[in-house]
């Protein structure tokens, strides 16, 4: 078994689905489907009993759903700084604990309007300027929003 310590996780054991390699540098491990295995590990921290520890909080925001702190803190009601505090102290509020669960498990699932607010609060800190193109189509408008254009240099 291999112990798997990304994100300063210290209890995730991977019982296959990596490779042990050896290098010049020691021991290296190749984890198979490495995507798949961080939205095991966050259903799991979803699903787990007791209350998320800061690094647990750390490893959903981060590693499933991409959210840096102000952009969590945004969907929770929050500001980044509370986000950063739970995470560094591991004192997270059980309303937090519990939105942030549901929030992560409608994400993974794909629920639409969860998936879609988290990609919002995504793209909110990345893009500063976007393109909006509006099509009709038999009688219907749809818009579509571009990332933004390179500016003429």
């Amino acid at each position: 078994m291999h112990h798997f310590t990304d994100g300063g996780l210290q209890n995730v054991w991977l019982v296959n689905g990596y490779t042990v390699r050896k290098t010049p540098y020691g021991e290296a491990v190749s984890v198979h489907d490495l995507d798949g295995l961080t939205q095991a590990i966050c259903l799991a921290l979803a699903e787990k009993h007791g209350v998320l520890s800061g690094k647990e909080l750390r490893y959903i925001r981060q590693a499933g759903m991409s959210l840096s702190q102000p952009a969590l803190g945004r969907l929770l009601g929050v500001d980044g700084q509370s986000v950063a505090r739970w995470e560094k102290t591991g004192h997270v509020p059980r309303w937090a604990d519990k939105l942030l669960r549901v929030l992560y498990s409608a994400h993974a699932n794909g629920e639409e309007p969860v998936r879609k607010a988290v990609d919002r609060a995504i793209t909110v800190e990345r893009l500063v300027s976007q393109r909006i193109l509006v099509r009709e189509s038999h009688g219907r408008w749809s818009p579509e929003v571009c990332d933004p254009t390179p500016s003429a240099a």
